[in-house]
C-alpha cells in the first residue's frame, strides 16, 4: 500500500488552518502531521516531521510564509521542502518573492476544496502548480521587477536554439499541450525539452524557468 501525503499547514487564522486540516485528513492518501500559525514554528516542525508537502500561508506573524519558505526550500537548502503556497488575494503583491523564494506553485484561499486537494497531489508528485493562465498574469504584473536593466544582455545559456524556443513559450505561460500545438511537435517531445531545460539550467520546475527567462532578458 503507497505511504499516504505527510502534509503540514501553516495558517495563522485558526478558522481556516482547521478547515484546511479537516479537508486534506478526510483524504483516504494523505495525512496531516502537524499544524501551526506562525512561520518560524512551520520551519521548526517541517525539520522535525519531513512533510512530504507544506501548505503555507503568506502574511502571518513571527516569520511570515514568504521567509519561512526561503529557508525550507531556498537556495542552498540542502533538502528543500516542497511548498504549496496559499494567500487571500489573487496575485498577491508577495506572491512573486513567494516563487523566487522557492515554493512549488500557489493557489487562492478561495479555491475549491478538490484544488486545493488536487494542487497537494501534484506538488508532492514533483510538478509545480502555476496554471498557464496565472502564468500570464503573474509575468504581466512583475514584468518590470523581473526583466534585468536595459543593456545587461542575455547570459551565454546552454540551450539549443529550440530549446530557448520552449522556454520563451513556458515563459508566455503556455501549457505543454499549447507549446505542442505552437511548435507542431507532440506533447512528449515538449515534456523532454522542458525536462532538459530544467536539467541545463539546475532549475527545479516551470515555476522557476519562468522566473528565470525573465530575469536574464529571453523573454518577450
Amino acid at each position: 500500500m503507497t505511504e499516504p501525503i505527510k502534509v503540514l499547514v501553516c495558517d495563522d487564522q485558526m478558522l481556516i488552518r482547521t478547515g484546511l486540516v479537516t479537508i486534506i485528513d478526510a483524504q483516504p492518501d494523505m495525512e496531516v502531521v502537524g499544524a501551526c500559525g506562525d512561520g518560524q514554528t512551520a520551519v521548526d516542525l517541517a525539520g522535525r516531521l519531513d512533510p512530504d508537502v507544506v501548505v503555507m500561508d503568506i502574511r502571518m506573524p513571527v516569520l511570515d510564509g514568504i521567509e519561512a519558505t526561503r529557508l525550507l526550500s531556498g537556495a542552498g537548502v540542502v533538502r528543500p521542502a516542497k511548498v504549496l503556497v496559499v494567500t487571500t488575494f489573487n496575485l498577491d503583491e508577495y506572491v512573486y518573492d513567494a516563487l523566487r523564494a522557492g515554493a512549488a506553485g500557489f493557489l487562492l484561499k478561495d479555491a475549491p476544496p478538490a484544488q486545493l486537494l488536487h494542487g497537494i497531489r501534484t506538488v508532492a508528485g514533483g510538478a509545480a502548480l502555476l496554471d498557464p493562465d496565472v502564468t500570464r498574469q503573474l509575468v504581466g504584473r512583475f514584468a518590470t521587477r523581473i526583466r534585468p536593466a536595459e543593456g545587461t544582455g542575455a547570459p551565454d545559456v546552454p540551450l539549443t536554439p529550440r530549446e530557448m524556443e520552449v522556454l520563451r513559450l513556458i515563459a508566455d505561460g503556455l501549457s505543454n499541450s499549447e507549446i505542442a500545438g505552437t511548435l507542431q511537435i507532440s506533447p512528449e517531445t515538449v515534456k523532454t525539452f522542458v525536462s532538459r531545460i530544467l536539467a541545463k539550467l539546475n532549475l527545479r520546475d516551470r515555476v522557476q524557468a519562468v522566473v528565470y527567462a525573465y530575469r536574464h532578458g529571453l523573454a518577450a
